[in-house]
């Protein structure tokens, strides 16, 4: 005897055109949520490329800064890119500056943008009281050398003078006084020139008139597409159901909401960890080489959308791994033996997902390992009835 249910869907039948119908009626309200979301992100256009530039256009702000004051090279973790992992997940170092009259190291708390057409300058004091001097030497004085100790006998006899003269220079060189620097600003219009130029060394570049324009478009279309996804697939999904019973429904209710999660997760991974990973390692090779990087725009949009999209696809393992084992194609016990050739599988995809640069490949293969494992653990905690039986779930 068939027990009662509340499915909505008992009473109805309906035939192949009024099917027809209803489709027609779910594509136009999902295409009128496509312009509606296409007509907002173009008129936020600018707003979103600058979003999906960011990652890059922070890698070369920081690949083209120049450090005059250090001239120790680079460690290991520097070279292979390491220190923008540690920066992931310890935080950015502190900015420090030294303190030019105590000589005590100070943290920076909060950069102040200078003028464009104001440069600042450190300059020894020796060296401008000497430029003074030779400028104008009746108001501005002759500087005194700084004493040193082998200095200090002016009267010595003519048989030790030729030998101290000879040590003078070493003597300065190991006992000289540290010079004193002051900090000049000097304005001119050229210097606001020269910033620009800098900036615009930092960003991508287009190589004809219209790429501007038309990743404008492409930027606003992908953008739309996303935003109106949901509604999309809401469309789909209330002409699919009317199709499904009510057990098959909850397993679309659950690992639906398990798939969203997973894509998610691994295009945010994508986009704040690997991006700025993968940028620093592949930057190093320009420094290394001494070549001047020109990221054109249209190239890095396409990057930037496909490579988050592969790794929220490759996200969804752990419920491929279910649907596997609950069409009895494989079962538990044969995903944990076939462990070690999984993982080479994931190497392979991971390595065909991804960029030419090893630290990509690793950065997905990793936590592909991980959800590998997630997934075996998946199949013993979910039921293993077949989604077919009006008893499953």
């Amino acid at each position: 005897m068939n027990r009662p249910t509340k499915d909505l869907f008992d009473d109805s039948s309906m035939t192949f055109g009024e099917h027809l119908e209803i489709l027609r009626v779910h594509l136009i309200k999902a295409i009128i949520g496509l312009v509606i979301a296409v007509v907002i992100c173009l008129l936020n256009g600018a707003k979103l490329v600058n979003i999906i530039r960011g990652p890059i256009d922070q890698a070369l702000s920081k690949y083209s800064e120049i450090n005059v004051e250090d001239d120790v090279q680079d460690g290991f973790a520097e070279q292979l890119g390491f220190d923008t992992l540690f920066e992931l997940f310890l935080g950015e170092p502190e900015k420090t500056a030294i303190d030019e009259e105590t000589g005590e190291e100070y943290v920076i708390e909060e950069e102040i943008k200078p003028h464009p057409d104001l440069v600042k300058v450190k300059v020894p004091i020796e060296e401008l009281t000497r430029a003074l001097h030779k400028a104008d030497p009746e108001r501005f004085p002759k500087p005194e050398k700084p004493k040193t100790p082998g200095a200090e006998s002016p009267n010595a006899g003519t048989t030790n003078r030729a030998t101290t003269n000879e040590t003078d220079q070493t003597v300065e060189s190991e006992q000289a006084v540290p010079s004193r620097n002051i900090t000049l600003t000097l304005q001119a219009p050229e210097f606001a020139q020269f910033q620009a130029t800098v900036e615009q060394s930092r960003r991508a570049v287009t190589l004809n008139v219209q790429e501007a324009f038309l990743t404008y478009i492409k930027v606003s279309l992908i953008s739309g597409l996303v935003l109106s996804s949901p509604w999309i697939f809401f469309q789909m999904w209330q002409f699919v159901a009317a199709g499904l019973y009510p057990h098959e429904r909850k397993y679309v209710y659950v690992f639906g909401g398990i798939s969203l999660v997973l894509f998610l997760v691994g295009a945010a991974f994508c986009f704040y960890a690997v991006f700025p990973f993968v940028l620093n390692f592949l930057l190093k090779f320009n420094a290394t080489l001494e070549i001047s990087p020109q990221i054109r725009i249209s190239e890095w949009i396409s990057f930037a959308v496909m490579l988050p999209l592969m790794f929220g696809i490759s996200f969804q393992l752990p419920l491929v791994m279910l649907f596997l084992e609950r069409i009895s194609i494989f079962q538990v016990e044969q995903f944990k033996e076939q462990r070690r050739m999984a993982i080479l599988v994931i190497a392979i995809v991971s390595m065909l997902l991804t960029p030419a640069d090893p630290m990509s490949m690793l950065l997905m293969m990793i936590p592909l390992v991980f959800l590998y494992e997630l997934g075996i653990k998946l199949c013993k905690w979910a039921p293993t009835a077949s989604p077919f039986e009006p008893e499953a779930i």
